[in-house]
């Protein structure tokens, strides 16, 4: 179902698929499936670039909701039997120190109109249809192109041979593995923090739901059951990125947060490092000028005086 409201980024969408398709056509076959994959896995990654600011965004808002979780518990217990004075004082804690419960859900927002983008045009090119820019050349090029041997803009159900619906198959459940690392990465992360929340169980229940979602993919084209693939494991690397610069929050007796050392990146730990490169020499220590006495002269020390 096409949204008319959306052609201009249905146009965009097919603009950039041109441009990146044209560029890897200089070195490779235009018309292999190679080529298509390249093109649909780095249309997907300079999305994600694009949109790595709402990421930040989101992490830093969930890192203060960490933050504020010891506090979050103490208004809980002290307005356990007034549901809506709790909701209210929670509410106005995240707003003063800024953070925002609903910022996770930015990515996924900015990636919608993306994903649906992906999912029309490509289904164009499954109908023969050169609509959005698209010339009659490229659509002929993707819609032939076999990736593993299933073509481009096939579905599951739409596959005419049985290896067709095995590769595709075997794509989807890749799909449906990395929505459930990706969701599991973060539930996991958040119930360490706060394991006494009570949204605790529903997100446990999200965490092994989600991948069930994947299977509706059955009905996406090849390529675009691609895209969410290398999307779940661009997330996957983001987020262990971030989660090793940013450890979680400790906190002390009176529940303010203590500072805590990052782990060491991936780039840090693969540099060899020198035992005086690992522990930095001592200073040097001062040197200790000493006073020796002046030597006075033999009328001084006798107290004579000279005449």
């Amino acid at each position: 179902m096409e949204l008319s409201w959306l052609n201009w980024l249905y146009t965009a969408v097919a603009q950039v698929i041109t441009w990146i398709h044209q560029a890897y056509s200089t070195v490779l076959d235009p018309n292999s499936g190679l080529t298509w994959a390249l093109t649909i896995i780095t249309l997907t990654i300079c999305m994600r670039i694009l949109i790595f600011p709402l990421f930040l965004k989101q992490m830093r808002s969930s890192r203060k909701m960490q933050e504020l979780a010891p506090k979050v518990q103490e208004l809980r217990k002290r307005y356990k039997n007034d549901k809506q004075r709790m909701n209210q004082e929670v509410m106005a804690l995240y707003q003063g120190a800024g953070a925002n419960p609903l910022g996770g859900c930015l990515p996924v927002v900015a990636q919608f109109p993306i994903f649906i983008s992906m999912f029309t045009v490509l289904r164009a090119i499954a109908a023969d249809q050169p609509k959005f820019g698209m010339t009659q050349e490229l659509v002929d090029s993707a819609k032939h192109a076999l990736i593993l041997g299933a073509p481009l803009p096939a579905t599951f159900f739409e596959a005419a041979q049985l290896s067709e619906k095995i590769i595709i198959g075997f794509f989807v459940a890749i799909s449906s593995l990395t929505t459930f690392l990706t969701v599991r990465q973060s539930v996991t992360r958040s119930m360490a923090q706060m394991p006494d929340n009570p949204m605790a169980q529903q997100q446990k229940i999200l965490m092994y739901i989600s991948p069930l979602f994947a299977f509706f993919s059955l009905n996406f084209p090849l390529g675009l059951i691609l895209y969410w693939v290398t999307t779940n494991l661009w997330t996957l690397g983001q987020q262990h990125w971030f989660y090793s610069r940013h450890p979680m929050p400790q906190f002390d007796a009176k529940g303010n947060a203590v500072p805590i050392e990052a782990k060491p990146g991936l780039f840090a730990k693969l540099r060899k490092t020198t035992p005086e490169e690992q522990a930095p020499p001592p200073p040097p220590e001062p040197k200790i000028v000493r006073q020796q006495p002046s030597r006075q002269s033999r009328s001084k020390r006798t107290g004579s005086k000279k005449s």
